[in-house]
């Protein structure tokens, strides 16, 4: 359990021995879709209920700094938290699954995959090519537009799953989402320009 992927394995063993559905999301899914970066965490959405709490916690304690007071208190507020994996000081960004619409649209997409991006090739579910695309845009929004790091995510994403996407789903919920205008300007950018 020394490593980072061993701190994954171990999340994402906990999650299916409890019968807790999730999803990655942020720069790893980015990374899955697009071309790989380091990241200095992993994001995952969690359908947590809080009976499930201390279970959760409890079983994840001899690996994990994980406080379930923590945990019962940014649930409450529908707020991350994280769990860092002790051996290699790596954070687990551990995000609820919220009730809007495009939350559980989102989450009824989510697709198995493997990723190679912490060393180890590990399966495990993530959000959709679009579904990630929409939300970096949206953090990237919220972010000022000034993060060249999310932007350059997005470039890797239409560059790699360019031509798999589905453009009508993007243009579904990019306005109910406040972010047509940038998705407009991501697609204008990766197209190539015509002779």
């Amino acid at each position: 359990m020394k490593t980072q992927a061993d701190g994954f394995k171990r999340i994402l063993e906990v999650l299916d021995l409890l019968e807790i559905r999730y999803q990655v999301v942020g720069s790893l899914a980015s990374s899955m879709h697009g071309i790989p970066r380091a990241t200095m965490d992993v994001d995952l959405v969690v359908n947590l209920r809080p009976d499930q709490i201390e279970e959760f916690a409890a079983t994840l304690k001899a690996d994990f700094y994980a406080d379930p007071e923590m945990i019962k208190e940014a649930l409450g507020r529908q707020r991350s938290f994280n769990f860092i994996h002790y051996a290699s000081a790596f954070k687990f960004d551990i995000f609820p699954l919220l009730e809007d619409d495009y939350s559980q649209t989102q989450f009824g997409r989510r697709q198995f995959a493997e990723t190679t991006s912490l060393g180890d090739p590990i399966e495990c579910v993530v959000a959709t090519a679009e579904d990630t695309i929409l939300n970096k845009l949206r953090w990237y929004r919220t972010g000022g537009e000034t993060s060249e790091r999310q932007w350059n995510d997005l470039r890797g994403i239409l560059q790699v799953s360019g031509s798999r996407l589905d453009l009508a789903y993007l243009n579904t919920w990019a306005p109910r989402l406040g972010v047509a205008d940038l998705l407009e300007r991501l697609l204008h950018e990766g197209t190539p320009p015509r002779h």
